[in-house]
């Protein structure tokens, strides 16, 4: 994770400026239609704090982390809100959100130590509370290009949610990448639900 962080915060007003601006609406609204209006989100992994924004000018409440400095300062002038420095498996929250929006992010978390990050989201989450992740699609995991990637299929990723019997994944879907120039690039999504275990 050291590589992956030192790649952002190095790399931050240019990862910032390729994606700030990349219209995620489409996958936004399908997360919200799962909430209610004024609901409490995480964004976690907020990078740029695009999404952040997005969910803030549509009245919910929203608090972003994210584990380099540099974008907490980007997305911080960017959203009008403090973003918190913090690694994922530091999450120490308690039936606070409706929802966490883990976009593009967790999956720079190795394979090994996923469960742990799930876990902490659980914990996070209220009651009925929807998580959305996304992944990119295949099952490399490893170091590419000065970061680390924990790549899934649908068949892996419901292998590692087996040991949460709480969550049921509701929507699943294969997309392309919404930046110009990758969309050939294929990625996992996936919304959950937290539901008592029957």
């Amino acid at each position: 994770m050291n590589t992956t962080l030192s790649y952002y915060n190095l790399n931050a007003k240019e990862y910032s400026d390729s994606t700030v601006n990349a219209d995620f609406s489409a996958v936004q609204d399908r997360f919200q239609s799962f909430l209610n209006p004024k609901a409490y989100i995480l964004d976690f992994g907020c990078g740029s704090g695009r999404d952040t924004k997005y969910f803030l000018d549509k009245g919910f409440q929203v608090d972003a982390i994210d584990g380099s400095d540099e974008l907490c300062r980007i997305a911080s002038d960017y959203t009008g809100i403090s973003v918190r420095q913090m690694l994922f498996r530091d999450l120490n929250e308690y039936y606070k959100y409706d929802g966490i929006w883990a976009c593009a992010s967790i999956l720079h978390v190795p394979k090994v130590e996923l469960p742990e990050v799930f876990r902490r989201m659980v914990l996070a989450l209220k009651m009925d509370g929807i998580i959305y992740t996304s992944f990119k699609y295949g099952e490399f995991e490893g170091e590419r290009n000065g970061r680390y990637f924990s790549c899934y299929t649908e068949e892996s990723f419901t292998e590692l949610l087996k040991a949460f019997p709480e969550l049921q994944i509701i929507d699943e879907w294969v997309s392309g990448d919404v930046r110009p120039g990758r969309e050939n690039e294929k990625w996992l999504n996936l919304i959950i639900r937290k539901s008592i275990i029957s």
